[in-house]
């Protein structure tokens, strides 16, 4: 049995974020279009925690304890068992799009986010 027969065939994400109520919001928005949600405030032993969900996507902020999101996104992007996952850089900066490339990230979604837009984006990686 695969992970993703665990859970009913729903399409998992992973969320990194260290500020709780958009931990609470996003899983809210996810859960109502059918994901099921693991949340994280702090990225300390990143690769353990991704390994233990193995998630169909992850959203990373940039300021977290511990590692920031551009040197947790390098991490799984430099573990061949979990480069495959799309990571979305997530973040209030106004510089994210460079962030997120200088991270490896796949896609990047700038806060405040507009509910219909983080759909869509979260969508485009978890459809099919």
């Amino acid at each position: 049995m695969t992970e993703r027969n665990l859970t009913n065939g729903k399409k998992k994400v992973f969320i990194f974020d260290d500020n709780l109520e958009i931990l609470e919001l996003c899983t809210e928005i996810l859960n109502d279009i059918g994901c099921d949600v693991r949340t994280s405030p702090t990225t300390t032993n990143v690769e353990h925690q991704i390994k233990g969900y193995l998630p169909d996507l992850i959203l990373m902020d940039n300021w977290l304890p511990d590692i920031s999101g551009i040197e947790a996104t390098r991490l799984i992007k430099e573990n061949d068992e979990l480069k495959h996952i799309p990571v979305i850089y997530f973040t209030a900066n106004s510089n994210i799009s460079e962030l997120a490339a200088e991270a490896g990230a796949d896609d990047y979604l700038a806060k405040p986010f507009d509910i219909d837009q983080f759909e869509l984006t979260v969508k485009k990686y978890t459809s099919g």
